[in-house]
């Protein structure tokens, strides 16, 4: 296994995994800062609670990318963070943990239903493109914006994305990322006055029982988990030509380290979404088959900064947003063209999936439950009402279904 690794590895697939990493920390960690000053934890469990998020996604994405050679990012779900900043005002940080051991034994018992992903694996390919093309658009659209703010950064860095893109397409997102680091540092834009060297000492919390948690966190959380991150996470891997994730794996691996690490503060590890994507493109290796090093490589930097986590937490804030904004915007591109390709493939689906497209590009959030979801069952709706027949559809898993 170690040698075949060796041999797969590229230069490319090792920056596709910094680079999502570095992208999953950059605006995430902001709302676990937020939640964390919401519960009145201290630094250490602030420290701790970055450590057990990042050491879990790193274990589960190194497990899953090894076994199953794909490129599967797992992260820690953003969508529950946020829904922490108000639950952690009424609940106390110990129900918390309580709720966090709840929610990943529940993901944990539907890594044993063979019906969630028989669900999965029939879902049209091109609602699922279009849902993941909707979730993508906010970083074009970043990139722009930043190139507004700061051109003096923004517009090398795309100049040199767009020259390898032509020259030497594999290291496109290098270039892009080492010209903008190179600006910034000679522009004096990283605030080094924030950077810190630190170790993380975990410290475990004890749970304290509480029905009331139960309902008001545990089971949301669980919820968005599902519907805002391994839903979308599964169409990422979908649109990026892995017909057959593997639902059961992916759902018991990270339901198992979520129960794991909750006690240390770790709300719930899922599949990663958004920055999934970088790894899953042609940017991470020309050959999908070789893809699966930028996960692991991934996995290995998440648990690496995890260590670091007080340190990571201020490299990242040192950063200047737009060159973020940037890197992602740049490193999803192809993704989203991807997607929208793939939305756009059939005519016969191409209402449905633009409906989608535009439910989950909106934003809306209902019920805690972010667009991702909602622009897929909008989608789905949409699918049912302009076509009949809909059972052949799902029957087929949208593939060469031929609708009267």
């Amino acid at each position: 296994m170690f040698q075949k690794l060796l041999e797969d590895t590229s230069l490319s697939a090792i920056t596709a995994g910094l680079v999502a990493v570095i992208v999953s920390y950059a605006g995430p960690l902001v709302i676990v800062f937020q939640a964390a000053k919401t519960a009145g934890l201290s630094d250490m469990q602030l420290a701790t609670w970055i450590w057990a998020v990042s050491l879990g996604s790193g274990i589960a994405g190194l497990i899953l990318s090894l076994r199953y050679r794909l490129p599967i990012i797992t992260a820690f779900s953003t969508p529950g963070a946020a829904l922490l900043i108000g639950a952690l005002g009424i609940y106390s940080y110990q129900e918390a943990i309580f709720a966090f051991l709840v929610t990943g034994a529940l993901i944990l018992a539907l890594g044993f239903s063979t019906g969630f992903q028989r669900l999965v694996l029939k879902m049209p390919p091109q609602i699922a493109a279009a849902m993941l093309a909707g979730i993508l658009l906010q970083f074009g659209l970043q990139l722009i914006g930043s190139m507004q703010k700061t051109p003096h950064l923004v517009i090398p860095m795309a100049v040199v994305f767009l020259l390898g893109r032509r020259f030497y397409p594999t290291y496109a997102v290098i270039g892009a990322l080492l010209i903008g680091l190179a600006i910034s540092l000679i522009g004096g834009e990283v605030d080094t006055h924030t950077m810190q060297l630190a170790i993380v000492h975990p410290v475990m919390t004890w749970p304290t029982v509480s029905p009331g948690a139960l309902v008001g966190i545990a089971i949301p959380l669980f919820v968005v988990a599902m519907a805002s991150q391994n839903i979308p996470g599964l169409a990422v891997l979908e649109a990026a030509g892995y017909s057959r994730p593997p639902v059961t794996g992916i759902l018991q691996t990270t339901g198992a380290v979520s129960v794991g690490l909750a006690p240390f503060g770790s709300h719930g590890i899922t599949l990663a979404a958004l920055t999934a994507a970088i790894c899953t493109g042609p940017e991470a290796h020309k050959d999908p088959s070789k893809r699966y090093v930028a996960g692991v490589f991934c996995g290995i930097f998440y648990i690496i900064f995890g260590l670091l986590g007080p340190s990571v937490a201020s490299l990242i804030q040192s950063l200047p947003v737009e060159f973020i904004s940037a890197t992602a915007g740049l490193a999803l591109l192809s993704a989203l063209t991807n997607g929208l390709t793939g939305a756009l493939s059939n005519a016969e689906h191409r209402e449905a999936a633009m409906i989608a497209f535009l439910v989950t590009a909106s934003g809306i959030v209902v019920w805690g439950i972010g667009s991702g979801f909602w622009g897929l069952i909008a989608g789905l709706i949409a699918l049912v009402i302009t076509r009949s027949r809909l059972s052949e559809v799902l029957r087929k898993g949208g593939r060469g279904a031929r609708l009267p």
